[in-house]
C-alpha cells in the first residue's frame, strides 16, 4: 500500500463522532493501524483539530485524543517551502493547499479526504474513506 496524509476533516470526524461519516473514518485509522500502512497527517491539522474538537469535548479529552492519534500516524511538518508552495498553488483553498504540499514533502501518494473535489489537479490520488477501504480491500484479498 502506499503512504498517505489524512485531512483534518476525516480526523475531525472520529474526534467529533460526525455522523454519517464516522465508522468509515474511524475504520480507516483501524485499517492503517491494522495494515501498518505509513500515514500523516499536517502539523497544521494537529492544530486545527485540537481547536475544533476541545470546544466540545474540553482540552484533557482532546490531549487523550490527540496522543492516541499520533501513535498510529506521524506529523507532516510544515515549513517556509510549504507555505510558499502553497500560496502559489493552483489550490484555491490555501488550508488544502497546505496539506497537498505537506503530503509531497512526506512521499505520500495517496490524499484521504471527504472533500475530493478541494484537491483538483492535485497530481495525487485522493480518495474518500469509502473508496479507500475498498482500496484496502482489494489488496488484502
Amino acid at each position: 500500500m502506499k503512504t498517505i496524509l489524512l485531512d483534518t476533516n476525516v480526523i475531525l470526524d472520529i474526534a467529533l463522532k460526525r455522523e454519517p461519516h464516522f465508522a468509515n473514518s474511524a475504520e480507516v485509522l483501524r485499517s492503517i493501524e491494522k495494515h501498518q500502512i505509513k500515514s500523516f497527517l499536517s502539523a497544521t491539522s494537529i492544530n486545527d483539530i485540537y481547536y475544533i474538537a476541545r470546544k466540545d469535548h474540553g482540552h484533557k479529552i482532546t490531549i487523550e485524543f490527540i496522543t492516541n492519534l499520533i501513535d498510529i500516524v506521524d506529523i507532516a511538518g510544515v515549513d517556509k517551502y510549504i507555505i510558499i508552495n502553497a500560496i502559489n498553488s493552483e489550490i484555491k483553498d490555501f488550508e488544502d493547499a497546505i496539506q497537498h504540499f505537506a503530503a509531497i514533502d512526506t512521499n505520500c501518494n495517496i490524499i484521504i479526504t471527504r472533500n475530493k473535489s478541494d484537491f483538483k489537479n492535485s497530481g495525487l490520488q485522493i480518495l474518500t474513506p469509502e473508496e479507500f477501504l475498498i482500496e484496502i480491500e482489494k489488496a488484502t484479498d
